[in-house]
């Protein structure tokens, strides 16, 4: 999610960019007027089709509250603001193509249930996913001398394997360990003109917002990969790919986070196709020679 930009774009474009908004005023937003903010970016494909006293239900504040955010946002009231939320729908339905989902199958089942909710989770995920923003992660990444990942929890497994697929297509990519050294003790590897890509989801980690947070006061350019626009990470982050993650668990789901991941691998090898393969086929020929492979 990109930071700044003007209101007529932001008009042209959205509920995308209603998300923008909230994502910079955010910080500066009443705790009342946050738990709207947070409703509507969940329910973003949903919220438009929802009345003020819906919202008000739904998201456990007044009605007053969700009208005062409405103007903290720049409208005039709750009407302009829903207005712009249908505007982005109904331009998102233009252009999203929904994988099918799973039907006529039991809800009992726990094996149909559990890929029925990851198919939701990627479905929705691609639906509310600005291509713009994924485009320039994508450019981001070709563009840097040096990769670095991090997360802790489900989060590290992640970015290891985003590390190691970026290196599969010829990017210098690297994930943070954390055993002997904190995130913090890392920092100093990092230079201004790295790139850092972050994964954070609930229950959100201290330690990466801390290392996040110290590493922009460096300069160094910042992705989060989150659940919502408006995770702790995400207001250190120049671009920011929200990905659902709803799980019939404790923990997150990892079904959507392979899709970005893998899509992210592959929009980045497009983009420098030669140099990919060129890298594939010189991996492959050494792992041959190597006897890395099983010959039985």
């Amino acid at each position: 999610m990109t930071r700044g930009g003007g209101n007529g774009a932001e008009k042209r474009r959205g509920s995308l960019d209603l998300e923008a908004i909230i994502q910079r005023k955010y910080t500066g937003l009443p705790e009342n007027q946050r738990k709207v903010a947070d409703f509507l970016v969940q329910n973003i494909r949903e919220a438009p089709f929802l009345s003020v006293v819906e919202i008000e239900d739904r998201s456990g504040a007044s009605k007053a509250t969700v009208v005062r955010l409405a103007q903290s946002l720049g409208f005039s009231g709750f009407l302009e603001m829903r207005g712009k939320l249908i505007q982005g729908v109904q331009s998102q339905m233009r252009i999203t193509e929904m994988f099918p989902l799973l039907a006529g199958t039991s809800r009992e089942e726990t094996l149909t249930a559990v890929a029925d909710q990851d198919v939701r989770n990627i479905n929705q995920t691609i639906n509310q996913l600005d291509r713009k923003v994924f485009r320039d992660v994508a450019r981001m990444i070709l563009n840097a001398p040096r990769v670095y990942t991090l997360g802790l929890g489900i989060s590290s497994l992640m970015a290891r394997i985003l590390a190691y697929s970026l290196s599969q297509v010829a990017i210098r990519s690297t994930s943070l360990a954390h055993d002997y050294e904190t995130f913090i003790e890392q920092i100093h590897l990092f230079d201004r003109s790295d790139l850092i890509i972050a994964f954070s989801f609930p229950p959100y980690s201290k330690e990466t917002i801390e290392v996040v947070r110290a590493a922009a006061g460096r300069k160094t350019r910042i992705v989060a990969v989150t659940d919502r626009v408006t995770s702790p990470v995400s207001l250190y982050a120049a671009r920011v790919l929200p990905v659902v993650s709803q799980n019939m668990l404790f923990t997150n789901s990892f079904s959507a986070i392979s899709v970005i991941i893998n899509a992210l691998t592959t929009e980045v090898a497009l983009l420098n196709k030669a140099k990919a393969l060129k890298n594939l086929k010189e991996s492959e020929k050494l792992l041959e020679r190597t006897g890395h492979y099983y010959a039985g």
